[in-house]
């Protein structure tokens, strides 16, 4: 009996956490989603790529036309205190789709995809007067780290190349439609230690 007592009342707070979460980035106000922050898709090998491509909400043909690769802008990171960061800054919640760990919080290289991809839902992570329109049609990318005062790890860099190639590939989104957000507004972002010969690599990846 008791036991049953704990599960409904661990229920009851998991229902007021998740229905405090927002899908819409910016100041808006937006339709709750009863997701949680924990990683819904970690990918850890080249072989669970696939994983990312079957979110729960289905991923419906044109709704990306872009990708967008940004720095987090700290040493250290997870979603959870990511998330947390973005809703200080008056966001609702996690704003970028995806975030690649640099082994402090996260693993090295492990991705999180976060609830605005498994739901298919516009990013918070474009600034600048044309942000909402990125926002809605491009797909955010973070490292965990900050590109301006260290470079990031190889795994990070390799991990970055693989799932944003394959992201483009799949979504037929042209190698000239992947952007650093220094491109669209400005920012120093993901930083001057990252290594633009990625993306090189990727277009190799997309266009072979």
């Amino acid at each position: 009996m008791r036991t049953r007592v704990v599960w409904a009342s661990f229920a009851g707070a998991m229902t007021l956490v998740t229905g405090a979460l927002f899908v819409l980035g910016g100041n808006e106000t937006g339709p709750m989603t009863g997701r949680t922050i924990t990683p819904l898709v970690d990918i850890n090998t080249p072989r669970s790529m696939e994983s990312i491509f079957t979110p729960a909400q289905a991923i419906e043909p044109g709704r990306w036309d872009a990708i967008v690769i940004h720095h987090t802008g700290e040493p250290s990171g997870s979603p959870a205190s990511i998330d947390a960061t973005h809703r200080g800054q008056g966001l609702a919640g996690l704003g970028y789709h995806f975030v690649i760990g640099n082994g402090v919080q996260m693993g090295d290289g492990e991705v999180h995809a976060g609830f605005r991809w498994v739901d298919q839902l516009a990013g918070a992570h474009v600034a600048g007067p044309a942000g909402a329109e990125w926002n809605r049609n491009s797909i955010g990318v973070a490292l965990v780290g900050n590109g301006d005062r260290r470079p990031f790890t190889d795994t990070q860099i390799n991990r970055l190349v693989v799932l944003v190639s394959e992201l483009a590939r799949r979504l037929d989104i042209p190698s000239d439609r992947i952007y650093l957000h220094t491109d669209l507004a400005a920012v120093s972002n993901p930083g001057r230690y990252f290594e633009t010969s990625a993306l090189t690599r990727m277009t190799d990846l997309i266009d072979r």
